[in-house]
């Protein structure tokens, strides 16, 4: 139990997957660890809770290659020390125009890293997938081993744990309103709404949807990082054709690549349900979200009617699920010290856009990096920095 002016090594404020994740990392390499959660530990109230993520490593940016190729390892390693599984292999699948510029870029990674692959036209598709899948003649697919799925409450909830046995303090009800340097003996003193306050010599902040508040109030700076409330659904399969699309079989993760941009899972967390959903959402104060209604479902509808050769009941999805995406820009990370008069004291860690869970564990390793050395091995960040926005509004520019 940490009280009220006690004092760490790292502090880590916000415990969804990244910064538990990173407490792991820190405490396993013998530092003095707290993590704190302003709500309960694994709620539902931001982006690291539910049944499933994809990971793959088909992008269209390849500085994101790397990172993936590590965490597959990482999880591998995580799951090791704890003794059960969170990541479910799976093959991943991309589709769409022939000439999408963003699957054309895919392949170009696929190059770039020498990933083998196979693109696949109409009919190829049919055949390699036993009629489950049904794109135009116009479509490609492009066909990699790399994809899996994740199951991410499960994913944080061992990410805390083994920070706790690596000696962590671990508090939630902790809301973290403001971070003030210690001008005496350095480091930062980290105020929490209940009136505790803890001192550490750096701290680290990956608190998702909630960043562009704390980090104003802490330092003046605007991330541009805006929270999205994003629709998460699940379509029943028609009967007799469950075990088509189950996990551990051969129906891979997916991702269909224009507007909009759908992705999928294999059945896995509901049996007999299958979960397609866009990805997007719609804007959204994290403290006074709407809940609902959700995004419009007409296009999704087509999509698994036309793509899923009818073998999933199309009409409505059965189960939804709500959570929170925090965009920048570019979609593209934000990693990087917060700078001003906190130097390299305060790293932070956000806008993963939607797409960073799979991740999350090379993340806590570079964030862990950061705020322990100054510096992160094996990883290019110039991407993820804070004054690419100073530089260009839109953030990193991208020829697709």
């Amino acid at each position: 139990m940490a009280f009220s002016g006690e004092e760490f090594d790292v502090i880590v404020v916000g415990a969804g997957v990244m910064g538990s994740s990173t407490a792991y990392q820190v405490a396993k390499r013998g530092h003095k660890t707290l993590l704190l959660e302003q709500f309960d530990f694994l709620h539902h109230r931001g982006s690291s809770h539910g049944e499933s993520r994809t990971i793959r490593a088909t992008y269209p940016e390849d500085y994101y290659y790397p990172m993936v190729i590590e965490s597959y390892k990482l999880w591998d390693e995580a799951e090791s020390q704890i003794g059960y599984k969170v990541y479910f292999k799976a093959q991943q699948f991309d589709m769409g125009l022939s000439d999408d510029k963003l699957l054309r870029a895919v392949i170009s990674t696929c190059q770039k890293h020498s990933v083998p692959y196979e693109i696949l036209d109409h009919n190829q598709v049919a055949a390699k997938f036993s009629g489950r899948f049904d794109i135009p003649e116009n479509w490609v697919g492009v066909f990699t081993e790399y994809g899996g799925v994740i199951k991410p409450t499960k994913a944080v909830s061992m990410f805390q744990t083994l920070a706790l046995q690596k000696g962590a303090v671990l508090r939630d009800y902790m809301e973290v309103v403001d971070i003030k340097r210690d001008s005496v003996k350095g480091g930062v003193w980290v105020y929490t709404s209940n009136g505790v306050k803890f001192w550490g010599k750096k701290c680290v902040v990956t608190v998702g949807a909630w960043m562009t508040k704390l980090v104003k109030t802490v330092s003046g700076i605007e991330l541009p990082i805006q929270p999205l409330e994003t629709m998460v659904c699940y379509w029943k399969i028609k009967e007799g054709h469950e075990a088509k699309y189950a996990i551990g079989g051969d129906f891979p993760t997916f991702a269909s690549y224009g507007e909009p941009y759908i992705y999928g899972t294999p059945s896995l967390e509901f049996p007999g349900l299958i979960k397609v959903a866009v990805h997007g959402g719609y804007p959204c104060d994290p403290d006074k979200r709407p809940w609902g209604p959700g995004m419009a479902l007409g296009s999704l509808k087509q999509w698994v009617e036309e793509r899923l050769s009818s073998l999933v009941d199309s009409g409505a999805p059965v189960a939804t699920q709500l959570c929170m995406y925090s965009m920048t820009p570019d979609e593209d990370f934000v990693i990087d010290f917060l700078g001003g008069e906190f130097g390299k004291d305060v790293v932070i860690g956000g806008g993963f856009s939607g797409h960073g869970f799979k991740m999350s564990p090379v993340v806590g390793r570079i964030l862990a990096d950061l705020v322990l050395s100054g510096e992160a091995k094996g990883v290019e960040l110039k991407h993820f920095r804070i004054g690419r926005f100073e530089e260009n509004p839109k953030g990193n520019v991208k020829d697709f």
